[in-house]
């Protein structure tokens, strides 16, 4: 083969890889952690497995940091602030206490954007503002705090030691039920609960979500996504 021949036959080749490597771009999402304790390093670890760059953030700048160290490659450490800036997908991981404080610094920011709400109210710990979400439903709650973002409710129904052993478990794998309003932001939470490793359920609108939080029937209840839909009297798929 001449080197003329050689060149075109390489060039072709790499044409015909780039739709694919297109492909793979465009399903490359940008995650913002607003939270890096146990629940948002667990997640971004595992969204980092599947090819998307997270930025932990924390108060405590220190534990952001170490725990992107941790993580490694594709792991980077900010403010509140800069992980609501960054990311397409931002995950609420922290006390329910904080968010109607972290509402009224993050909410324009936010604007807009998916925000995966894992935070679960207690009123033992967050006070009286758990006491109204676990009344109207913390996901109702959470959107008035965030009124211009996508809130979609997930990942706050297992613990993260669940989470983190169960995770690309052989089938059937464990079910995650989800919950919001926006129909393009339940599809791409939903995919991004799947390369977690996990069977999506979608339990319906945000109001919904009260099915899944503490001291409901799909609180904690570790079954397989079909398992789960006979729990929550959904329909089976």
């Amino acid at each position: 083969m001449t080197h003329s021949m050689h060149r075109r036959t390489l060039l072709a080749g790499l044409c015909a890889l780039l739709p694919a490597r297109r492909a793979l771009a465009a399903q490359s999402l940008r995650i913002g952690t607003i939270g890096a304790g146990h629940v948002g390093s667990t997640l971004a670890g595992l969204w980092l497995g599947a090819g998307h760059p997270v930025v932990l953030s924390a108060n405590d700048i220190a534990s952001a940091r170490a725990a992107a160290e941790a993580l490694g490659q594709n792991a980077q450490a900010g403010t509140p602030q800069d992980a609501a800036r960054f990311g397409d997908v931002v995950l609420l991981a922290v006390p329910y206490g904080a968010l109607p404080s972290l509402g009224a610094s993050l909410r324009d920011l936010l604007a807009g954007k998916i925000v995966i709400d894992a935070c679960n109210p207690y009123p033992w710990r967050d006070g009286e503002i758990a006491s109204t979400a676990r009344e109207q439903g913390a996901g109702i709650t959470t959107q008035s705090f965030f009124p211009g973002a996508h809130i979609v409710r997930a990942f706050n129904s297992e613990d993260m030691s669940t989470i983190r052993a169960e995770a690309h478990r052989p089938p059937p794998l464990l079910g995650i039920p989800y919950a919001g309003d926006d129909p393009a932001a339940m599809r791409t939470v939903g995919t991004l609960i799947a390369e977690a490793g996990f069977d999506p359920v979608a339990v319906g609108p945000l109001a919904a979500a009260r099915l899944f939080q503490p001291g409901s029937d799909g609180f904690e209840a570790d079954l397989s996504a079909a398992d789960l839909r006979t729990r929550l009297h959904l329909p089976r798929t």
